[in-house]
């Protein structure tokens, strides 16, 4: 089943968009079996199991950190994570500034919008992420490596109000490359679309797109 789901939503995929498989509340066992038919790129929201399954799976999986991610964590998965999607604050990017110091490396990392409806769901406004990308204290910033942005659409039932906040941050994106980023290749990804929504994701141009139930079933 698993290997089925992975090659059909891949497929749907095309060349530009990676399928990040969602591994949370998923053991070992099943996310061997995705990894066995190919998948590497495995995404968790919490630091603890991130960081237990890296250290039980084999070292070329690309670990993605998708969850809201505290300040005094870090440290855990910087020595390995491939990218942090949430990067809500200026505060934790410079943490993981700091922690990509110690470990000799630089950390890819999302700028994470707030586009939905919700007061649950975490982001920045466009205003925030200007005032510290403008701010004397960015250009300082030489251990991370913003990579695009990400955001998550309200759960809801209404397409149409779905494919708007996907829009708006593909809108997002758009302004913050011409604005800041017109000549960094780095700044490539958009990372929005999850089980329930990746094909409204696809459609506005998702370049990344997390999807968890669709592949493993629901826990």
């Amino acid at each position: 089943m698993i290997k089925d789901q992975l090659e059909q939503i891949k497929a749907s995929c095309g060349t530009h968009t990676t399928l990040i498989a969602v591994s949370k509340t998923h053991p070992i066992d099943r996310i061997l079996e995705a990894y066995e038919v190919g998948q590497r790129d495995f995404g968790e929201n919490k630091v603890q199991d991130i960081v237990e399954k890296y250290e039980a799976l084999p070292k070329d999986v690309r670990w993605h950190m998708i969850g809201h991610l505290q300040r005094n964590k870090v440290k855990y998965i910087a020595p390995f994570v491939h990218l942090i999607h949430g990067v809500d604050s200026f505060k934790l990017l410079q943490e993981i500034n700091k922690q990509g110091l110690k470990n000799g490396r630089q950390i890819s990392c999302l700028l994470q919008f707030h586009i939905a409806q919700e007061d649950t769901k975490f982001g920045l406004s466009m205003e925030e992420a200007t005032a510290f990308l403008d701010g004397p204290e960015f250009p300082l910033l030489d251990h991370i490596r913003i990579c695009g942005v990400m955001g998550m659409a309200t759960f809801t039932e209404n397409t149409m109000q779905i494919r708007k906040e996907f829009q708006s941050l593909h809108a997002l994106y758009n302004a913050l490359k011409a604005s800041h980023f017109s000549s960094n290749d780095e700044f490539k990804e958009i990372s929005m679309g999850m089980s329930d929504d990746y094909p409204i994701a696809l459609e506005e141009g998702s370049t990344l797109i997390r999807v968890g139930s669709k592949i493993f079933g629901r826990r």
